[in-house]
């Protein structure tokens, strides 16, 4: 990241760089948790409006990712790099699919390991996800032959919960987590 923040201290005019609301990010202890925009607020000294500029840059530059967590609240985050699949760090998620454990045989059970894979990518884009979230933007395209939404979220979500950076909510909670992996 230090060429990265070399770059930023260089092209920003601004009397906040860009650097350092970056380095708000570097410096965090659980570097899976996204900050929100009072998160830089008090870290850089600056406005609310100051701090949504930042951030908004450094999504441009592709530098963040943001997402909408409620109706007025917005959260950042340093995207995990892909990683390739197969290698060091393990098997290819497709592989893995194949061996939680889904209802179904034959084309049925492809299927439905195909909307698993649909729906752990889904978590991965987007690291913080509600129940609501898969159920309005991934089983609409991946329904895998479940008659109802909520029959596919009964089956997928244990097998989802298996997978490889996977955190699902604590009893009672509502977001499941992408912790990399």
């Amino acid at each position: 990241m230090a060429p990265e923040r070399e770059r930023l201290e260089a092209t920003d005019r601004g009397r906040i760089p860009l650097s350092d609301v970056l380095e708000v990010f570097e410096q965090r202890e659980d570097r899976a948790r996204p900050l929100t925009a009072d998160d830089i607020m008090e870290a850089v000294d600056c406005s609310r409006r100051t701090a949504h500029n930042k951030l908004n840059e450094l999504v441009e530059r592709g530098v963040l990712r943001t997402r909408k967590v409620g109706s007025r609240s917005r959260v950042w985050w340093v995207p995990i790099e892909e990683q390739p699949d197969d290698g060091p760090e393990g098997p290819r998620i497709e592989e893995l699919v194949t061996q939680v454990d889904l209802p179904g045989t034959g084309t049925t059970l492809e299927t439905r390991q195909q909307a698993l894979v649909a729906a752990y990518q889904y978590l991965r884009e987007h690291p913080e996800a509600k129940k609501s979230d898969f159920l309005t933007d991934v089983y609409p395209e991946h329904p895998a032959e479940f008659e109802t939404a909520e029959g596919w979220w009964n089956a997928l979500q244990p097998a989802l919960a298996e997978l490889p950076g996977v955190d699902p909510p604590e009893e009672r909670g509502h977001i499941w987590h992408f912790l990399g992996g």
